[in-house]
């Protein structure tokens, strides 16, 4: 008999890590296939060493080609690790594709971290597979509310957690300086003049506090792209500093939860290393300094950030604070009413989900994949979304994407940013051909 598999479709290196992790969590005795999406974001081998999770398989391919992949389509379980737009485009098109065939893999997708904003564009693209994972039981229940209101069977919904969660509890330990870990995000805050603000800032409290460790952890180098770009790098930045950076400031790259092992204090603008730091129950800090402020808001105070900051859904944490604060000592622990109602500090959080996959395969065939966005409902917002991807309206590859070839999708690309004007085709050129380019150089 041959070995059971789960594919994870993946399209950038934090997704692949989420999507790992959850295929790691619900088929841990399954061989591991990694599907990497060509674009701008398809991690990079250094992305893939420090993430730590090694598939069996592993291939780079497009959407087209996914939909009449043989080996895709005979997977046990499939997880698609992708944004909202792509996840629907892969729903329908593969549904189209396994229609009438006697079984075809139980698929699973979820979000990445905690669902900060557009909650409903983003679950209502979602809709139509076997399992929309909920990082806790607060979107676990937003998730039902929403799926029954539209007529989408919230069944399909299954609460666990975050499936990076775990490591060791945390202990102080005399062995080593006391270290803060500020997690970088890309894009929050964004812009040059807040971010090297940011690293002002952590250099003056390692300063003040010439004892303690300041560690600046890294998500990626100058040039490689994650989830979301980042323009500033605190690489480039650091040589911007108006004094030169101290000795205990150091910026660093690693695995997050070994960067973790050797924390005492983490902090953060919104990202969800605080969630995994919470889970260990090391004191972590929600950076006030620049707002508190959800995403999409208006910037009415002329600082050169955009608004768009996340921290908004930590409020009733109990670990917001400022630099300031931290200078003076404040060391924030979450309160674990809110921490258990985010999924943190669960044990085994994915036996639902296991539950579920079992009882879908054990039930034999499986009904066929229908997206909550059909022809039918959503005609004109569908098709946008399928030909971004390669796609017809049918859910067919494009004549404008060959199969096996970029030259098609790029070419699409490259004619709406020209109608965009330059900024759009600089912002193309930078995110979409150079890459396509240096792969092509590479082969």
């Amino acid at each position: 008999m041959p070995p059971r598999r789960i594919a994870v479709i993946a399209d950038s290196d934090t997704r692949w890590k989420w999507g790992a992790s959850v295929a790691r969590q619900i088929a841990p005795g399954h061989a591991l296939d990694a599907l990497f999406l060509r674009t701008r974001a398809t991690p990079t081998e250094r992305q893939l060493t420090e993430i730590g999770i090694v598939p069996d398989t592993r291939r780079d391919v497009t959407v087209a080609e996914l939909v009449d992949d043989q080996e895709l389509a005979a997977a046990d379980v499939l997880v698609l690790a992708t944004a909202g737009g792509t996840t629907l485009a892969l729903t329908h098109g593969l549904g189209i594709a396994w229609q009438g065939r006697e079984r075809r893999p139980v698929t699973v997708t979820g979000y990445v971290g905690v669902v900060y904003e557009k909650m409903v564009d983003g679950l209502m693209t979602r809709a139509g597979t076997d399992l929309v994972l909920a990082n806790s039981g607060y979107d676990a229940d937003r998730f039902r509310a929403a799926f029954t209101s539209v007529g989408v069977d919230p069944g399909s919904v299954v609460e666990c957690a975050l499936p990076f969660l775990g490591g060791e509890p945390y202990a102080p330990s005399a062995e080593r300086p006391f270290t803060l870990t500020f997690a970088v995000q890309p894009s929050v805050p964004k812009g040059r003049a807040s971010r090297l603000q940011l690293l002002e800032r952590a250099a003056a409290h390692a300063r003040r506090h010439p004892d303690r460790l300041v560690l600046m952890k890294l998500r990626s180098l100058p040039g490689e792209h994650t989830t979301h770009v980042e323009a500033d790098p605190y690489q480039l930045l650091v040589e911007k500093m108006a004094e030169p950076a101290p000795a205990n400031l150091r910026l660093v790259y690693g695995n997050m939860g070994e960067v973790l092992d050797r924390t005492d204090l983490l902090v953060t603008v919104s990202s969800t290393a605080a969630l995994e730091s919470m889970h260990r129950g090391i004191p972590t800090a929600i950076l006030t300094d620049f707002g508190v402020r959800g995403w999409g808001l208006p910037c009415s105070n002329g600082v050169e950030s955009s608004g768009k900051h996340g921290n908004h859904y930590f409020v009733h944490s109990g670990c917001l604070a400022s630099w300031d604060d931290l200078d003076a000592g404040a060391a924030p622990r979450v309160d674990p009413a809110w921490a258990a109602r985010q999924g943190v500090g669960k044990s085994d959080p994915y036996a639902a989900a296991r539950a579920r996959v079992a009882a879908l395969e054990a039930a034999g065939r499986l009904p066929a994949l229908r997206p909550y966005y059909s022809p039918q409902r959503a005609g004109a917002y569908l098709g946008g979304i399928l030909e971004r991807n390669g796609l017809d309206d049918k859910g067919r590859p494009s004549a404008l994407a060959p199969v096996g070839s970029e030259a098609g999708p790029l070419r699409t690309v490259i004619r709406r940013a020209a109608r965009g004007g330059a900024k759009s085709l600089y912002r193309v050129g930078r995110e979409r051909v150079a890459p396509a380019l240096r792969r092509w150089g590479q082969n």
